[in-house]
């Protein structure tokens, strides 16, 4: 509603009168307090130091000290639909966030945009007085719009944002980021040679947004959302950090559940009493192998010394990031804005079981369907964490860090998937110090918490659109009240064909794996557990309390009603991926590209994967031109077309694997040229990959040709888009150093055939999409 003018207008405005109040944007009440959301990545409970793992995390534990520690908080068990939740206060399917944005269909719970009738967060307090900055991943992006030309509509500026900088897919490289400022693409602003890496930029650019808000507007609340990439793969940190877990993690995965049970029971944070529960929890015609823990008995000496590094950079990850984070509150009490900062720190959902029973130190290997090699992954033992490796852990470690829970995360029926860490720091808020509470809460009641705090309502009706009653309900009580019963009254998990629902104390769990392909949801056994007796979910009561399971099923199906859960899927990641979706730009067989754009990410790229094409590149030479004509990728997969020594260079960088794949001219005359490569498909290789011959041109003159080998799967999960003129970020080769531009001539465009009768190998594609949760 306009607000009504009561001023006065005469002819001279001499002899009006003006009044402002109609005109004013709204200011937020003297003495609001800031907001700091704190939202890690793929991180289970038992991980860090505060709940009694071995993870140092000594600004939490700092937090925590000053603070509350909550023991029942709980996510959606993926990462797209809790961020969802965090940004709306409304329930992820309401949100039409059923799963991760490259799993979106046609039905109403899961197309993947948010509704207007779920206005955020940011955009809610915006409107009130607060400046609003995000930082660090986003993954609400539908893919077709992560993109130059793309629809900004989800980008966080459009969402109530003042200011972003991150990422928009569902993880990065650490060391070579796929970056964003504000609305525009942008490269890392350093190297890592020159001590660049995300965690420690992403504390940069907070510290001086903060700053200038500081300077400019210094009586004006903020609300910061700060989401790291820790502690999704890949996981990489400075060696030091690294270095400090060495021989930390050797007893093995079985070994520290038992241990940090015991810390957790210790510090309060499950009862005494409190059981473990099995590894592999799923009867055989339920699971899903690809979520196996390989015994660590039963493991090589060899794989023992692996799977335990891989622990060690995870650990030296968490922690460094955590350090960075600290810099940011560090900050806050040197400016005296500490003490009014509500802070939130938590994570999106359970350890994260990608990484195979085997872990990885190229994840693209496994999206690829490709095997790790063990020789190969040993030789890079001491390289893990660093720009050499895009590693991730075995499953084993995912277990581990959800004790004592069942599974990990995309288990939603289970605490390993949703039961998360949760602390909240606010000195003017809370007298508590350094407490733990119990009350069962959700991702859903961040909003209602953060809007009860600062004592702004969500709208009725926001531009126009009445909104979605909100789902979650505040944890302010808790704040001081650590023996107050829950407000929680129910709350229902679903997330790829899993399911399950909390109320009153107890849970109904199906017994389903995610994307299993099994179907047959009827079907479905339900286990009862009574979470206020058993903390971890261990002692299945159905066939004691009958009863009692057959109210709570007929509870989630309420719930499955009211907000869209329906219908179940738990299709494979091939049969998800090739749901046909509406594309801002159809595939095409010929694409023109031109130098010095931003790059093109993967997602909406020339697929070239499992398929002859032809790459043109027409160019005008000097006598000392040299530089990329061509690049897409990163050195973990991808491939490039570039000048240097007067040659003509392509290399084929299949999975990263050494040597890289080469073909090379004869010196080049100067002048105009049309220069390429050709790759001409003749099967699929014992691993699914494409097998043929790669053929280099000079005019119409082929200068070069050799076998050749090609990924079917994405190059990166990350971003490392196609580039002309430049290599981005990661360089695809080791013969140059990213940028390498392209100098001594010009590039008048490069064109990509991609013609030919394919072939692409879905599944494969479909485990990289699925992966970016």
């Amino acid at each position: 509603m306009v607000e009504q003018f009561n001023g006065r207008i005469e002819l001279d405005v001499r002899d009006s009168v003006p009044d402002w109040a109609p005109y004013e944007l709204k200011k937020a009440p003297e003495g609001s307090p800031n907001v700091l959301v704190i939202l890690y990545d793929d991180t289970g409970m038992a991980a860090w130091s505060t709940y009694g793992g071995r993870i140092a995390m000594p600004t939490l534990d700092r937090l925590a000290a000053g603070g509350l520690t909550y023991s029942q908080w709980h996510t959606t068990a993926l990462c797209s639909p809790t961020r969802s939740v965090f940004l709306t206060g409304r329930n992820h399917h309401v949100n039409r966030c059923a799963a991760i944005m490259e799993a979106t269909n046609g039905f109403p719970g899961a197309a993947g945009r948010l509704p207007a009738e779920c206005a955020t967060i940011g955009q809610v307090l915006q409107d009130n007085g607060w400046s609003t900055f995000w930082l660090g991943k986003d993954h609400n992006v539908p893919e077709e719009d992560i993109a130059s030309g793309g629809s900004r509509s989800e980008w966080p500026l459009q969402k109530g944002f003042d200011r972003f900088y991150g990422y928009l897919g569902g993880e990065t490289n650490q060391w070579y980021p796929d970056l964003v400022e504000d609305n525009r693409f942008i490269e890392p602003p350093y190297t890592p040679e020159e001590g660049y890496h995300l965690s420690k930029d992403l504390a940069d650019q907070a510290i001086r947004m903060l700053r200038d808000q500081n300077s400019s507007n210094p009586s004006k609340p903020w609300f910061m959302w700060y989401c790291p990439g820790a502690n999704h793969a890949p996981h990489q940190a400075p060696q030091e950090y690294i270095e400090k877990y060495r021989g930390m993690f050797d007893d093995g995965y079985e070994a520290y559940r038992e241990w940090v049970l015991a810390r957790m029971i210790e510090r309060g944070i499950v009862p005494e009493g409190t059981d473990l529960t099995p590894l592999d929890p799923l009867p055989a015609d339920a699971a899903n192998p690809a979520d196996h823990v390989r015994p660590w008995a039963e493991l090589s000496d060899d794989e023992k010394r692996l799977f335990s590094r891989m622990a060690e950079v995870f650990a030296g990850f968490s922690e460094y990031t955590d350090v960075q984070i600290g810099r940011v509150v560090d900050y806050l009490e040197q400016t005296g804005q500490l003490e009014n900062t509500l802070i939130l720190y938590c994570a999106d959902n359970g350890a994260s079981g990608e990484g195979s029973p085997n872990g990885s130190v190229n994840e693209n290997k496994f999206f690829n369907g490709y095997p790790d090699d063990l020789a190969e992954n040993l030789g890079y033992l001491d390289s893990l964490g660093s720009p050499e490796t895009y590693n991730h852990y075995p499953t084993g470690w995912a277990a581990a860090f959800s004790t004592p829970f069942q599974m990990f995360k995309r288990y939603a029926q289970y605490s390993g998937g949703t039961c998360d860490p949760m602390v909240v720091h606010w000195p003017a808020g809370i007298r508590a110090r350094g407490a733990v509470r119990h009350q069962y809460h959700h991702a859903t009641d961040v909003v209602a918490t953060i809007l009860d705090v600062t004592g702004v309502e969500m709208p009725d009706t926001y531009r126009g659109v009445p909104q979605h009653p909100l789902n979650g309900v505040s944890m302010r009580y808790s704040f001081d009240d650590g023996d107050a019963p829950t407000t929680k009254d129910r709350q229902y998990y679903a997330m790829l064909g899993t399911r399950a629902i909390w109320k009153d104390g107890w849970k109904a769990a199906a017994v389903h794996a995610p994307i299993s392909g099994h179907g047959r949801f009827d079907q479905d056994a339900w286990e009862l557990y009574h979470v206020d007796e058993d903390r971890a979910e261990a002692h299945d009561l159905a066939a004691e309390h009958p009863e009692k399971l057959r109210e709570l099923i007929a509870a989630w199906f309420e719930e499955a009603e009211r907000n869209n859960v329906l219908p179940l899927d738990d299709r494979s990641a091939v049969e998800q991926l090739t749901v046909d979706r509406p594309q801002a730009e159809p595939p095409r067989s010929r694409y023109v590209y031109y130098p010095d754009a931003a790059p093109v990410p993967e997602g909406v790229a020339v697929n070239i994967r499992g398929r002859s094409y032809k790459i043109v590149a027409d160019v005008d030479l000097t006598p000392d031109a040299e530089g990329v004509l061509f690049a897409h990728g990163s050195r973990f997969g991808g491939h490039t077309l570039f000048v240097k020594d007067h040659r003509l260079h392509y290399v084929y960088n299949f999975l990263g694997i050494q040597p890289e794949q080469v073909l090379t001219s004869d010196v080049l005359e100067p002048g105009k040229a049309v220069l390429g490569v050709e790759f001409l498909r003749e099967s699929a290789g014992d691993h699914g990959e494409s097998v043929g011959r790669a053929r280099l041109f000079v005019g119409e003159e082929v200068v070069a040709e050799a076998p050749m080998r090609a990924q079917v799967g994405k190059f990166t999960l990350c971003g490392d888009g196609l580039c002309v003129g430049y290599d981005s970020a990661d360089p695809v080769s080791r013969l140059y150093q990213a940028p390498f531009r392209f100098t001594g001539g010009t590039i008048l465009g490069v064109g990509v055939d991609v013609s030919a009768e394919q072939y692409l190998d879905l599944e494969r594609e479909a485990a990289a999409a699925l992966a970016r949760e």
